[in-house]
């Protein structure tokens, strides 16, 4: 569990949006992305937050604006800055999700030869990830993502 303050932050403001408050939730996350610094905050924040950011977009666009800056902002991190805030995952262990939610995007938008291109890169990384709950959800959305790409 982390102990980072702007990271539980952050997972408070997923809360409201599980709890149907996506519109307040993209507020508060918007607020969130000015305090941290933007484009020039932290990279774990960034990426935590855009990648949060995205879930609660009504339009796929900007859905895969917010995902992708948390899959640049993955790129700048190292597995000591992600342990020093107690965050259960490798860097390593980030980018299925990320690039599974990039599938998706590219996917609704209609275009096939780059949603299928993230989901083989899910796919490569998808081997950094524990037999856990979180493991087992991001499988099972590849599985799915496999169907809808046949």
């Amino acid at each position: 569990m982390t102990t980072d303050p702007t990271l539980i932050r952050i997972g408070e403001v997923v809360q409201l949006a599980h709890q149907g408050e996506r519109e307040s939730a993209r507020r508060r996350f918007a607020e969130l992305w000015d305090e941290i610094g933007g484009e020039q905050g932290d990279a774990l924040h960034r990426c935590t937050l855009a990648h949060s950011m995205a879930d609660v977009q009504d339009d796929v666009h900007q859905e895969l604006a917010w995902d992708q800056r948390a899959l640049e902002a993955a790129a700048q991190l190292t597995d000591a800055r992600v342990a020093s805030a107690g965050v259960g995952l490798t860097v390593a262990g980030l980018y299925p999700s990320l690039h599974l939610n990039l599938s998706e995007c590219h996917r609704k938008l209609g275009d096939l030869d780059r949603a299928r291109e993230h989901l083989r890169q899910a796919q490569a990384t998808i081997g950094a990830l524990e037999d856990d709950d979180y493991g087992r959800l991001i499988r099972q959305g590849l599985e799915r993502q496999v169907e809808l790409l046949r």
